[in-house]
């Protein structure tokens, strides 16, 4: 007794060219524009400003990474920078450090067209110039709402909640036991 294979029915979604699924779409697709007939998009408003605008045209705003904190102030001008009084180069003295603070206003492009004032306490050189970048480019995104994409894409904006593991008790560190003495 042979049975016989009826063909398998073809799920919707795996017919390319199926006769009814043309005509559905071509009423759907005739007030479409495409490529570069369409309008393009305004600029989105981002939904939160983490900061804020004085009278004076001064953009304020904080950054945080680990235990520092960075109080950052943005307005127009020479391109001065300092940190707790003392200028960029004289503070961070490795350039990593100075490159990563410096980002975010080479991505936007305004470098040496703002000063820069911040105040930073607590942490280290790595935490203090992660909270900088943080505050800058938040106040950036203040001074400029435009620059929120940008800054968004190259993961600017994005705290870093990484922190420091406690110690637990029975153990030498966080994870690391004490040494195993088997007699």
């Amino acid at each position: 007794m042979e049975n016989e294979a009826s063909p398998a029915p073809v799920p919707a979604h795996d017919a390319i060219s199926h006769p009814a699924a043309e005509e559905s779409a071509a009423p759907l697709a005739a007030g479409l524009e495409i490529g570069s007939q369409a309008e393009t998009a305004p600029a989105r408003e981002p939904l939160v400003l983490r900061g804020r605008m004085m009278p004076d045209g001064t953009a304020v705003a904080t950054g945080r990474r680990k235990t520092a904190v960075a109080r950052v102030r943005l307005k127009r001008g020479a391109g001065d920078f300092v940190v707790n009084g003392r200028p960029l180069a004289e503070f961070f003295c490795i350039e990593r450090d100075r490159l990563t603070v410096e980002a975010p206003l080479r991505i936007t492009g305004v470098k040496g067209q703002v000063d820069i004032w911040v105040r930073t306490s607590g942490g280290g050189t790595s935490g203090q110039s992660g909270a900088i970048v943080l505050g800058i480019a938040r106040a950036l995104q203040v001074y400029n709402p435009d620059f929120h994409e940008l800054l968004s894409s190259h993961g600017l904006l994005t705290r870093d909640g990484r922190m420091v593991e406690r110690k637990k008790y029975g153990h030498k560190k966080a994870r690391r036991s004490f040494q195993f003495s088997k007699r």
